[in-house]
């Protein structure tokens, strides 16, 4: 008969001030909180963001964001315009045709169109209106280029 090996004893009872082999350590339950609670942050930032871009104010309605720096132009266009009328009827009494105001320097716009857009000025009895008219967007676009007015009250209109 062979010896008897001696077999290594497994203890099933551990001492009450000990850590258990497979427990988990305060410090890494701390970190996962931590990682947990940016990543909620985040999720929330996230979504107010995507929330508050989505309702961002367009210049127009049914036009697309893209559009809103040269509806700006325009707008800045007529009121240039519009300016220059109320001096020039101020200055000599009477209304001015757009190629007019532009001769007399009384306008410093170069050209008489931005982006599609064409200035247009209409004379009557002492009143005026600068408009700035674009052509139609394509059929099925879901573009759209409203035609824009100034009157003498300096108040804008959108005009068919």
């Amino acid at each position: 008969m062979s010896a008897m090996k001696k077999k290594p004893v497994i203890s099933l009872r551990t001492c009450p001030g000990s850590a258990l082999a497979g427990g988990i350590r305060q410090g890494h339950n701390s970190h996962m909180r931590a990682l947990v609670g940016i990543l909620v942050a985040a999720a929330i930032f996230f979504g107010v963001y995507h929330y508050h871009l989505k309702k961002m104010p367009t210049t127009d309605e049914g036009t697309a964001a893209t559009q809103a720096i040269s509806l700006t132009g325009v707008r800045s266009d007529l009121l240039q315009i519009a300016e220059a009328e109320l001096s020039y009827i101020a200055t000599n009494g009477h209304c001015a045709a757009l190629d007019e105001l532009v001769a007399s320097n009384s306008l410093s716009l170069s050209r008489t169109e931005r982006d599609g857009y064409t200035y247009s000025l209409e004379c009557f009895s002492g009143d005026f209106t600068a408009s700035a008219r674009h052509a139609p967007a394509p059929v099925g676009s879901p573009i759209r280029y409203p035609n824009l007015a100034l009157d003498a009250n300096m108040q804008f209109h959108e005009v068919n």
